[in-house]
């Protein structure tokens, strides 16, 4: 199989050529290591090949719906027995997983060869993918920019055309921000749909979700239809949808009510591009037939956000100290800034934590009641083009106080200081659209709708009520079909070659 041919396919239509017999795994396979060698080296997007074992699994993968379809794994959640699963940080990275994550043990028992590990900040905590244990990834669409956290690595290379699909996760918008950023389909799953097991169980009671991006939409609905379901040990089940995810792409959507937003929930500036790509994708759903209403949730964007990272910084101090207990490495093994958001976690009391999450329920009530007059709720993914890698990363005066208050080990002061706050505010001005999505436990997607006018990517969100991802999809498959985007490819990553490999 020629590169080009290879990276012309979806993952459905190189499942489709494996069962006809015009290609075999092995033959895809080597493709995707090609354009992996080509293109790896100008985005950082790979961190872990797994070459070997995955010529080992072409030869003989499981037979199943995606048999012979390369995938990349993120390097979190996403274990793979035998390699280790850094999450990004360089205390984890030469630690081997003993078994596979249950979402990893689906894709393979579909006949997915998994290739390799991709690069993420450290523990997914940032929008960007910027890390000091494997360095920065870049956007294939222009190399100065980011292609978003935490699931950059995943996103730049799907987009960048070394697999169809990759596995990503979403715990803030891990998995829509860099779908937005690339030109990508980014569906976060609702809570508990895909498992997160066995090692986990509800990361964040439940805001954290393994998914993928891909470049189609039908990609996106059959790679959910091979990970949904609860695992032995789901701390509940949810309801099964109707029929296969993968039969909603090309089901015509009914009439929608659908209410939209541009404004940032913190208040903060939102891009006129960013403006533009709802008020565009208004117009589109409009023209398909659908109602679009300017409104927005009754909720109070600050104190949502404030409410979600008060237990995003317990969960972390917990993270690390157990990595810490685990690994017998002191701070060093962690980067500064996250030693900073576990001194918050710290910081905190029990009853300021349960009364924290008991505010998550108020947060849900108000978004249920946008959703019994709206089907869906749209805004922008981001609030505004891919940042330049490094826009979002503290000054050097930051770092140097940071280290000091580490130092002082003294995590009162670090909270009162208020330091880390404000940083975190500053960092969520350029993707305060996500977190809703996550507290709430809602599913929602990305859609590469626009692209800006100096040709980076530019997704829209749709947010939907519990159990919705059948209706998501079903739209995604419309807006896909009158406005594709599959033909755009980036511009700056070596164009696949037509050698035969």
């Amino acid at each position: 199989m020629r590169v080009d041919e290879y990276t012309a396919q979806d993952a459905v239509g190189l499942a489709q050529l494996v069962r006809s017999n015009e290609t075999t795994p092995t033959e895809i396979l080597e493709a995707a290591i090609s354009r992996a060698e080509d293109t790896n080296p100008r985005i950082n997007a790979i961190i872990l090949p797994m070459y070997d074992e995955a010529r080992r699994r072409a030869a003989h993968p499981a037979a199943g719906p995606l048999t012979g379809v390369p995938m990349l794994i993120k390097d979190m959640f996403q274990d793979y027995a035998g390699f280790p699963t850094s999450s990004g940080c360089r205390a984890l990275r030469d630690i081997p997983a003993s078994e596979h994550a249950e979402v990893v043990r689906r894709w393979l028992d579909a006949g997915t060869v998994v290739l390799g590990k991709t690069n993420l900040p450290e523990f997914g905590a940032k929008g960007v993918t910027e890390s000091e244990a494997f360095g920065a990834a870049r956007n294939p669409w222009n190399l100065q920019h980011t292609p978003g956290g935490s699931s950059g690595g995943s996103a730049a290379a799907v987009a960048a055309g070394i697999v169809p699909a990759a596995g990503a996760n979403d715990g803030a918008g891990s998995i829509r921000i860099p779908a937005a950023c690339c030109g990508l389909v980014g569906l976060k799953p609702g809570r508990g749909r895909v498992p997160i097991g066995p090692a986990w169980s509800e990361p964040m009671h439940g805001a954290a979700v393994n998914g993928v991006v891909s470049r189609t939409v039908r990609d996106s609905a059959a790679l959910l239809d091979t990970m949904a379901g609860p695992e032995p040990t789901s701390p509940f089940p949810i309801a099964a949808p109707e029929r296969p995810y993968s039969e909603e792409v090309g089901r015509e959507p009914r009439r929608l009510r659908i209410g939209f937003t541009t404004r940032s929930p913190l208040g903060t500036r939102v891009h006129p591009e960013a403006v533009s790509a709802v008020h565009n994708t208004a117009t589109l759903l409009e023209g398909l037939g659908h109602e679009v209403v300017e409104d927005e949730p009754d909720i109070d964007g600050r104190a949502l956000t404030q409410d979600f990272m008060t237990l995003w910084y317990a969960s972390l101090a917990g993270l690390v100290d157990g990595v810490k207990e685990m690994t017998g490495w002191d701070d060093a093994g962690f980067e500064p800034d996250t030693l900073m958001l576990a001194a918050m976690g710290r910081s905190l009391s029990a009853p300021e934590y349960v009364q924290c999450h008991t505010r998550w329920h108020q947060h849900t009530r108000a978004l249920a009641d946008f959703h019994s007059r709206y089907d869906l709720l749209l805004t922008p993914t981001i609030a505004g083009p891919p940042v330049t890698v490094g826009k979002l990363s503290p000054p050097e005066w930051l770092k140097t106080v940071e280290r000091a208050l580490i130092r002082s080990r003294t995590q009162r002061i670090i909270s009162a200081t208020g330091i880390v706050d404000q940083e975190v505010m500053n960092n969520l001005a350029a993707t305060p659209f996500t977190l809703l999505a996550n507290l709430t436990g809602t599913p929602a997607i990305s859609l590469p709708l626009h692209w800006t006018a100096s040709g980076l990517p530019l997704g829209v969100q749709f947010v939907a009520p519990s159990g919705g991802e059948s209706g998501l999809l079903r739209l995604a498959g419309q807006l896909e079909q009158a406005q594709p985007w599959e033909h755009r490819k980036p511009t700056d990553v070596p164009s696949p070659t037509a050698a035969a490999v």
